[in-house]
């Protein structure tokens, strides 16, 4: 992974890729999800829920390496939250954000998770 620090504002302004990408990765991650669903319980055609399986997940990982080529952090493909690393007063944090939010508004310690999201006006 390239390792780059973001600021708020350069987070921002990369969101309508990251945005793309993210959304991508969901509905790719969906299928994933549905066609092994299938491919357990034994409906539909085998081979052909196989191949498709094998395809997504090809996707899955050219769409997560857009992602760490640019310095961002995938942490759930199911909800789109991402991180970006940042420094906050000497230290790495993680800027924090959610496919479907406007903007990136939040960070944490980079153990913290997103449980420990804190409003961005506190960076």
């Amino acid at each position: 992974m390239v390792r780059r620090h973001y600021t708020p504002e350069r987070a921002n302004r990369s969101l309508p890729l990251v945005a793309r990408i993210a959304a991508d990765i969901q509905q790719v991650a969906q299928s994933i999800r549905t066609d092994a669903q299938q491919l357990q319980a034994g409906e539909g055609d085998a081979a052909a829920l196989q191949a498709r399986l094998e395809e997504m997940r090809d996707r899955f990982g050219v769409l997560s390496g857009e992602l760490e080529q640019l310095g961002v952090e995938l942490k759930d493909p199911f909800t789109g939250l991402l991180d970006f690393r940042a420094i906050r007063s000497g230290r790495e944090v993680y800027l924090c954000w959610r496919l479907g939010e406007p903007a990136v508004a939040h960070w944490h310690d980079l153990d913290a998770g997103f449980a420990g999201r804190r409003p961005i006006a506190d960076f």
